[in-house]
């Protein structure tokens, strides 16, 4: 396993990321707990998940089977970075109540508190706001998350699903207060087919020092070598994926991605992971495996070295939008 820095802090994580949201609703909790033992093994120390992960009646249960994990022992705890997310309703379906959700300072302390108890630890290593929150003022977030800091229940925070303005805006907020070290990293959505983060979000997020983690790496499946599988008579595309290739054009480009890759011996899911690891500013991508054997394969990707006659190829199947504001204003 290969590491690196997560943004501007000191804290070293592995170029992967251990996505968990497969856990509970479709990897039960043996499969869950054997995924993440052969992913300290492999050495990949920086697991993702979310206080809403299980979905409807059982938001929640993602992070309790972490917390059942790591009450194994074994140093489990001690060896992962440990993150996950607040913004989404916790209450139970049809029973949604005020200030059960978003960004106030009241639902961040209760939200800490109810991961900490399922994770079954005292702190959480990077606290992500899953969403923006257009009504709570940056001053309000911050001032809560200046006592989770002294109190020692959180470590860095990080942002997902930011437009670069919001990055700016909340790294401005925390600079002006002092003391505050601010937004550590974004997680966004950004693979191969979905560059759109090159225009304002990665731009911000190196301006600021963020680490990017590529959420939806493969884009669905998309980009997993989905038409090959087909043909093989194999998983068939479902979801984004079976939506994306009833499109004649988009069908066409994943074709002739896939043919691309065929002709270099490539697998496309390892490569598109490997792509991402060459693009400036990442961190690394998360990988939501539902196996081991899916784990194994996304770990093959770090150490895949990927030609310049390959990147010149995925550039021109699937171009990114260009260098902000070029890219829209000239």
């Amino acid at each position: 396993m290969k590491y690196t820095q997560l943004g501007r802090t000191g804290l070293k994580v592995s170029r992967l990321v251990l996505g968990t949201m497969n856990f509970g609703p479709q990897t039960d909790e043996a499969t869950s707990h054997a995924i993440m033992d052969a992913a300290l093994d492999a050495g990949l120390n920086f697991f993702d998940t979310a206080n809403v992960y299980g979905w409807g009646e059982n938001k929640g249960r993602t992070e309790t089977i972490i917390g059942n994990w790591f009450a194994k022992g074994g140093d489990r705890r001690d060896k992962v970075v440990l993150a996950t997310k607040v913004y989404g309703n916790m209450a139970r379906d049809g029973e949604a109540w005020p200030n059960h959700d978003k960004l106030s300072a009241l639902n961040i302390r209760r939200a800490v508190d109810a991961s900490l108890k399922r994770l079954q630890t005292d702190h959480i290593d990077l606290y992500q706001f899953h969403h923006i929150d257009r009504r709570t003022p940056f001053e309000e977030i911050w001032q809560a998350v200046d006592v989770l800091v002294q109190q020692g229940k959180i470590l860095y925070v990080g942002s997902s699903n930011f437009p670069g303005y919001k990055i700016a805006q909340a790294n401005e907020v925390a600079a002006r207060r002092g003391g505050t070290i601010g937004l550590v990293s974004e997680q966004c959505l950004y693979n191969l087919a979905e560059r759109r983060a090159e225009m304002e979000v990665i731009p911000a997020a190196q301006e600021y020092g963020l680490g990017v983690i590529p959420w939806s790496p493969l884009h669905g499946g998309l980009l997993g070598g989905v038409i090959r599988k087909e043909a093989e008579g194999g998983r068939r595309a479902s979801g984004r994926a079976a939506d994306a290739l009833a499109d004649t054009a988009i069908r066409e480009r994943i074709q002739a991605y896939e043919d691309l890759l065929g002709k270099h011996g490539l697998e496309p899911g390892e490569t598109a992971l490997a792509w991402l690891l060459t693009r400036p500013g990442v961190t690394g991508p998360i990988v939501g495996p539902r196996t081991v054997e899916q784990l194994e394969s996304a770990i093959r990707a770090v150490g895949l070295e990927l030609g310049d006659e390959v990147l010149a190829g995925l550039d021109e199947i699937f171009p990114g939008p260009g260098p902000s504001p070029e890219a829209f204003a000239w």
